[in-house]
């Protein structure tokens, strides 16, 4: 089972941090695969990644509208967008991931 990790962070990190993270978590979840979401939101990072989650993961995804530390991502495929895409155009982002439109950090 592939394993799709990710980080949501939105200026304000309130509700739009969360509704991306769930609207992605329920994705990955429907397509088969496992996920975990980390998110940088008002009350500080929640479910943060481990090591191991980014060593195991096949992609990530961040969906972001503010800065993320990135280097953790290091030799990772990878695809960014906007929060607001992790909401509403999350098939969207699948699709790019099934095209193999992602790109090494």
């Amino acid at each position: 089972m592939k394993k799709v990790i990710g980080v949501c962070a939105c200026p304000a990190g309130i509700a739009h941090t969360y509704m991306a993270a769930e609207s992605l978590e329920r994705f990955a979840k429907k397509l088969g695969f496992n996920v975990k979401i980390e998110t940088n939101g008002s009350a500080g990072v929640e479910n943060r990644l481990t090591e191991q989650d980014i060593n195991e993961a096949d992609f990530v995804i961040i969906a972001a509208d503010t800065k993320v530390e990135m280097e953790r991502f290091r030799g990772k495929p990878l695809l960014e967008c906007s929060v607001s895409d992790a909401i509403r155009k999350v098939e969207d982002i699948f699709k790019k991931i099934e095209k193999d439109e992602l790109k090494k950090f």
